[in-house]
Formats: C-alpha cells, structure tokens, sequence
C-alpha cells in the first residue's frame, strides 16, 4: 500500500524513463538537489493551499509534474518494445494516457497528502550523468518514508528519470506491470489502452469523491 501511495507522489509515476539517451551530460549534484527540493516545494504549496479548489489545484500540480518529470521520455521506456508495434494513433493515445494517469495519481489522493511536508537527505553521484536526491516525506498520522529521485540533465533541462521507493524503481516495476497486461491481452498495445483508460475513470471518480 505504502508504495501505491509512493506511486501517486510522483511518479509513477510511478516510474520513470531509461537512462541510456544519448547526449546526457554530468548532472552537478547541487543543482539538482536544488531542482528536487523547488519541485517539491511547489507540490506542497499547491497540495496545503487553502484558496485552491480541486481544479486549480489539479491544474497547478499537472504544471508541476510536466515541468519536473520527463513523462513522454518515462512513457515510451515504460511502454519498451511494443512501442514498435503501436500504431500513430495507439502511441498517441498512449501518451495523452500517461500524462493524465501521472496527474490523477496524485489528485485522486490529494486529501491524503494534506498536510505534507518534506525534506531533503543525502544526495549523491549515482552515474557520469545522473544524480541521486534522497527526500524524507512526511505526512500526517503517518510514518515518514523515503523516495530517491534519480535527475538527468535531458534536452538542456534536469528532469526526474525515475523515483525509487523502498529500493524498488517504480520505472521497472510500471514496465513489468503495463507488458503483464500486453501479453494478457494477446499481445496487443489495444488491451493496455482499456487498462489504462479504466484507470483514469477510477481515479477521476476517486477524486470526485476527494
């Protein structure tokens, strides 16, 4: 349970895009430690703001993750070698499911996480081009617990490649999910698509729910 509701913080993000691009450079680990910690700011502010009602703070989160997290990179990753067998329509289908299913993850738990506060812990070199920033989320009535952002320099920009929670890769663990549900649909990307978009319609009337 503790790691579906990792999951939502940021995915999925549940989880989050391979580290094999090429033309990544260094990643200077105060700076993105300094990136982890503004994004997080940001979510708490938006999550804790009392002026906001479910959309604006919805709209406000989404402007967030979009800005943090490289989804079509983590998308495409995530979705591995059947991204060759999709077709324009179904890719396309694909990543407008994503994004939305990243977003809802966390606004269908939005009442869950009043109250969240986080800090930052160790950060540190975890390859030539990326950078490990530990945080310590709490939240009340609960314990603390721990999520390692792995950030990439992508495009001129650092971004969030994968969340690691309780040393599980959440990247790895959504792309074994997502080709468990190809292969039960017969190897068609059309029977992740119907997940998919059962997932979104449950955590849209989550939400509604608050």
């Amino acid at each position: 349970m503790k790691r579906r509701l990792v999951l939502a913080a940021l995915p999925a993000a549940a989880g989050l895009l391979a580290l094999s691009t090429p033309g990544r450079a260094a990643v200077d680990i105060a700076r993105a430690a300094a990136f982890i910690e503004a994004a997080g700011n940001e979510l708490v502010a938006a999550i804790n703001d009392p002026r906001l009602d479910l959309p604006a703070r919805r709209e406000r989160v989404a402007a967030v993750l979009r800005r943090t997290i490289d989804i079509e990179g983590t998308g495409r990753f995530i979705l591995g070698r059947h991204v060759r067998q999709a077709s324009p329509a179904e890719l396309a289908e694909y990543n407008r499911l994503f994004d939305d299913i990243i977003v809802r993850n966390l606004s269908a738990r939005f009442g869950e996480y009043r109250g969240v506060r986080f800090s930052l812990g160790r950060s540190q070199q975890r390859t030539e081009e990326d950078a490990l920033v530990t945080t310590i989320i709490e939240r009340p009535n609960s314990a603390p617990f721990a999520l390692d952002w792995r950030v990439a320099e992508i495009g001129g920009q650092l971004k969030v490649v994968d969340v690691i929670a309780e040393g599980t890769s959440l990247r790895l663990t959504t792309r074994s999910e997502y080709a468990a549900v190809i292969q039960r649909g017969g190897g068609r990307v059309s029977a992740l698509l119907e997940a998919m978009r059962n997932q979104v319609a449950q955590l849209a009337a989550r939400e509604t729910r608050g």
